[in-house]
């Protein structure tokens, strides 16, 4: 085997296993695969079907598992007339052969023999990686082990990419054994801990670095939701070690997510699995708006944050004058207040965030001032970092143009209630109607009163009621205006996600 060299998966086709039907799926062109797709869809199945599908190489450090591994037999499935094939390369002394393989179900068992697979050094990570430890040990009382620190150029390395990814200074990789059991632990400046207190993200980052970087050549490395229990930025560090990695050895990388950010990465490959009755279909570099479209769901490129729904009403129309409205996200935060923690809190975990956005009404923390104050309550610190962060948070943060000392309630009763606010626009019967019931309306009791009593009085749900109101609104010749800061920011992203929605995102 030592003369055996660059293993490659080249594709799978199944017939039929578990969810799968009649798929075909290749992992041709970059060295890390990531699967996307609905849950229940087949993408976990892939990567069963897959680690069942080698034998392990002679001296190898390689996992041995088998199809019963993952599709055990029960009341309910027995797996019978199970088949999918493998296109498989290797090159021997040079030479290339590309081999295609069956695997298949029978009453008895699977075939072929595990004898007679393609041998391979490969790793399955499944979701158990990220219990965290604590939650599995039964022990009630104190648990003793025995240290001792790993020391290896890999664990260097292995250090090295972990305080990277989780924004942590590591200095120390140990080794825990108490009785039968070995777990990891870590060192951090003055603090040293075991697996049994390490959170769940952290432990999975471990032992997927630990996997990748001791991994020998060639390997073929599988990980089941990669993005499980992280967060964007820790998974966009991650891919890009993961990526770094498998270049350098010749390593095959193949991950589940759900986390649609991928699919604007240009060095991995793509592959989205959507089930129909009939067919599992796979999507090679698919981009946002194909997964909107196949699935149903919105996959946003600008999020917003916002007060309240009377604001998010608000954005929403502004986005959709632009033709924006299905790539945005708009989330309340509540309390104005509210604005400056959460931005905080972002910006803390990821200083490079781009295309999030915070709205104020602009009736409160209205000056730059109120602002940064509000700012360095949340972040202390004046190092470079710390002013760095604080002023990408404030970058971050816009309010509409509100006259002083009036509610956004109020402001909008009066604009709409004024003479010659339409500037000649001829109003339709049901813009009318709003217009006709605020002049019928008394004085509300506190400014909120000015846009709930009018929605309740259109008789409609509060979100169609708003977006009625607002709509109405943008028909003034004040809107352009009261508007304009948040207009601003979006209109750079007409350009990139309409004209050119594969483009990179505006940062």
């Amino acid at each position: 085997m030592s003369n055996i060299s660059d293993h490659k998966l080249i594709s799978m086709s199944v017939e039929n296993l578990k969810n799968l039907k009649n798929l075909e799926i290749d992992f041709q062109g970059k060295n890390v695969t990531a699967i996307l797709g609905p849950n229940g869809n087949g993408k976990s199945t892939i990567l069963h079907a897959l680690a069942s599908a080698f034998s392990p190489l002679e001296n190898g450090k390689g996992e041995n598992y088998k199809f019963s591994d993952f599709f055990l037999p029960n009341t309910d499935a027995t797996w019978n007339d199970s088949c999918l094939s493998i296109k498989y390369s290797y090159k021997d002394k040079r030479e290339e052969h590309i081999i295609v393989r069956e695997y298949r179900k029978t009453q008895v068992r699977w075939t072929p023999r595990y004898v007679n697979r393609f041998k391979r050094e490969v790793y399955y990570i499944g979701i158990d990686k990220c219990v965290p430890m604590i939650e599995s040990e039964k022990k009630q009382s104190k648990v003793n082990y025995a240290t001792q620190a790993l020391q290896s150029p890999e664990i260097s390395t292995v250090l090295s990419k972990a305080s990277y990814i989780l924004n942590k200074q590591y200095i120390r990789f140990n080794s825990h054994q108490t009785g039968s059991k070995e777990f990891i632990g870590v060192e951090v400046a003055n603090l040293k801990y075991s697996a049994l207190s390490m959170s769940a993200g952290e432990q999975k980052v471990f032992h997927i670095l630990k996997t990748i970087y001791e991994a020998g050549k060639y390997s073929l490395i599988l990980v089941d939701e990669l993005d499980l229990l992280l967060h964007d930025l820790a998974l966009k560090r991650l891919i890009d070690v993961i990526v770094e990695r498998a270049e350098s050895k010749s390593l095959q990388v193949i991950f589940t997510t759900h986390r649609e950010s991928v699919v604007e990465r240009n060095d991995i490959n793509i592959r989205h699995i959507y089930s129909s009755e009939i067919q599992t279909h796979c999507l090679n570099e698919t981009k946002p708006d194909a997964l909107t479209r196949l699935i149903g769901g919105p996959i946003r490129s600008v999020n917003i944050f916002v007060e309240d729904d009377l604001s998010k009403a608000i954005v929403n129309q502004v986005a959709s004058k632009l033709k924006l409205k299905k790539h945005i996200q708009v989330d309340r935060f509540g309390a104005a207040a509210n604005c400056f923690t959460i931005a905080a809190g972002m910006f803390l975990n990821n200083k490079e965030l781009t295309n999030y956005y915070f709205v104020l009404d602009g009736d409160v923390y209205v000056s730059k001032e109120e602002k940064e104050a509000q700012i360095r309550k949340k972040i202390v610190g004046d190092d470079p970092l710390m002013v760095e962060i604080q002023e990408a948070t404030l970058n971050s943060i816009f309010q509409y143009n509100l006259p002083n000392d009036i509610s956004p309630e109020k402001f909008i009763y009066q604009k709409l209630r004024s003479q010659d606010a339409f500037g000649g626009y001829e109003l339709v019967e049901e813009e009318q109607e709003i217009l006709d019931l605020m002049s019928h309306l008394p004085l509300p009791y506190e400014n909120h009163g000015f846009i709930n009593d009018l929605i309740e009085q259109l008789g409609e749900d509060r979100d169609t009621g708003l977006s009625r109101v607002i709509k109405l609104l943008s028909k003034t010749i004040y809107w352009d205006e009261y508007v304009q800061p948040i207009h601003d920011f979006l209109v750079p992203y007409a350009s990139t996600l309409i004209e050119n929605p594969s483009s990179p995102q505006v940062a």
